[in-house]
């Protein structure tokens, strides 16, 4: 058992990064064994946790052990999509023998810490919260059981386990962060756990740094101030003190709203996301400064290194060859779930991410005849591979999800896959020649899957949206499709983007990629060599230690 008490990190911290740092989150990817994530904010975590430890940063990272993970994604009878919940048990967990208790719905919890060592995974040190205890009623136990359940009291709770829970973690194992990271707001009864240990809101705004990832201003979270007030949100705060503190007006808490006004410093996960939110919250008062820090992955994990190798010693038929060797392992998965073979030299395009209505995973099929023109033409063949994971009562995503396998069904050439984890989406970056991205312009704060595409010598064909202004050159590292007008109505940039989309498709990729196989090669490298440094999660994790600790 390791002793907790107090908790120093395990190797010794770089003196460039001293500063002792708690960072919240409630998803992590770390490795595909540890099932807690649902996509990129957990992806994103994940990266930052494994740059974290290559540089020795003083950091520590706190979550929560999801007895039923996000779910398992499985399939129906007649191959549309269905959710699984199973029991995830992992021996590489070290149980802490830490209990404590917190206070959720006006009743005590019992709360349980697991401790993931830097050694299993290679991260930095990683606690997991659990209330799954004997000791606790069925309905606290199920608070940590399933991530971003749709019962509002639930998700409620888990922010109350996460924030809270975190906090006290922290003063039990005698870690003390000069900074509190919120990757999201999921983690704020933080600030109010915080202001009671601190008495002063200008010191919790000291301590505290925030990440905001969303620019639609529906995808953050708004609850009422008495739901909160009864599950403990506030802690022993009054609703007259919290609104007090939060400046909040009327009935309705803004969480985000409530982070920007506690930290420190907050920051977008891309430029333009940055300016987006810099204008989106400009008209309320007392917000902290919005940064910017981009996104990144971590290189160490997700590039490819053989091809890499190849590309540095000039061997191009190399390189090649281990394109169309990480296509074939993708295409082994393709052909286990789907039955379909398919062909190393065919150019394959993939669209793989979460599944959200403002993604629009079904745009290339938008005209379908001209879709079926495409995906039957025998002499510039492709093959299309789709795959994510929609938010389980996400009804419109799932209906998206289905509505794709239906549409597909009947070409050899067309696969969409279950099981869009850590695992899969490797085999998916290793395997594409295009990867796909199309969101509704400004809805991307960051999107990163292209990074880790880029680093495995796919090309991004995207919109000019999130992380790719900041990286895209046209027709020499990627295509970008030209902007829609983002104030015109969803049908019309849905109708130009779809237009375009295929267009680039017909018109520049598909030509390049048969007709001149050097310069496709040409883009491909130009493409691995551009996505670095900058895009490793190393610098990500430099600059926020630079900027905002």
């Amino acid at each position: 058992m390791h002793t907790f008490n107090p908790f120093t990190l395990p190797y010794p911290a770089n003196p460039e990064y001293a500063k002792p740092v708690a960072y919240f989150s409630m998803e992590f990817a770390i490795h595909q064994p540890l099932k807690v994530y649902s996509g990129g904010l957990g992806f994103l975590a994940g990266s930052h946790m494994r740059s974290a430890y290559d540089l020795k940063q003083n950091l520590v990272g706190i979550g929560i052990l999801w007895k039923y993970g996000y779910y398992d994604q499985v399939r129906r009878g007649d191959q549309t999509m269905d959710v699984l919940f199973q029991e995830k048990f992992y021996s590489f967990l070290v149980d802490t023998g830490l209990r404590f208790d917190i206070q959720v719905n006006g009743h005590p919890v019992k709360v349980a810490a697991w401790y993931l060592p830097p050694h299993v995974f290679g991260s930095a040190p990683l606690f997991f919260l659990s209330t799954d205890l004997p000791e606790n009623d069925y309905l606290a136990r199920t608070i940590s059981h399933r991530l971003y359940d749709s019962n509002t009291e639930a998700k409620i709770a888990a922010s109350v386990l996460l924030g809270v829970g975190g906090g006290k973690l922290l003063d039990l194992i005698g870690f003390q962060p000069e900074t509190y990271h919120l990757n999201e707001a999921h983690a704020l009864p933080l600030a109010f756990y915080l202001l009671e240990k601190y008495g002063k809101k200008r010191e919790v705004r000291q301590r505290m740094v925030f990440t905001t990832h969303t620019p639609v201003e529906a995808g953050n979270d708004r609850t009422h101030l008495g739901l909160l007030n009864k599950m403990n949100f506030f802690g022993k705060l009054s609703l007259d003190e919290v609104r007090k503190q939060t400046g909040t007006l009327g009935e309705i808490f803004d969480h985000t709203l409530g982070a920007l006004r506690f930290a420190r410093l907050a920051n977008g996960v891309s430029k333009m996301h940055g300016e987006v939110a810099r204008q989106m919250w400009s008209k309320h008062t007392d917000v902290c400064p919005i940064l910017h820090v981009t996104n990144a992955q971590n290189r160490r994990y997700w590039a490819d290194k053989t091809m890499y190798e190849a590309l540095e010693a000039g061997d191009d038929e190399a390189l090649r060859e281990r394109k169309r060797e990480r296509k074939r392992q993708l295409f082994e998965e393709v052909a286990d779930q789907c039955g379909e073979i398919y062909d190393p030299n065919v150019l394959t395009i993939v669209w793989a991410r979460r599944f959200a209505d403002y993604k629009r995973a079904d745009l290339v099929l938008r005209d379908f005849n001209r879709f079926h023109a495409f995906i039957t033409n025998q002499e510039r063949p492709v093959q299309v591979i789709w795959a994510g994971k929609p938010y389980p009562q996400d009804f419109q995503a799932v209906s998206i999800y289905n509505r794709i396998v239906e549409m597909t069904k009947g070409y050899s050439n067309c696969a969409v896959l279950v099981g869009h984890e850590l695992r899969l989406s490797r085999l998916l970056k290793g395997g594409a020649d295009v990867w796909l991205n199309n969101p509704r312009i400004t809805r991307e704060a960051s999107g990163t899957s292209g990074m880790t595409a880029a680093m495995n010598g796919g090309i991004n064909l995207s919109v000019p949206d999130g992380w790719i202004p900041e990286f895209a050159r046209h027709r020499e590292n990627s295509f970008v499709v030209p902007a829609a007008d983002a104030l015109a109505p969803l049908h019309e940039q849905d109708e130009s983007d779809g237009k375009n989309l295929m267009n680039m498709l017909e018109n520049d990729i598909l030509p390049l990629y048969y007709g001149q196989p050097d310069r496709w090669l040409q883009l491909v490298k130009t493409s691995m060599r551009d996505i670095l440094p900058f895009f490793d999660s190393d610098r990500m994790a430099d600059e926020y230690y630079g900027k905002m600790y």
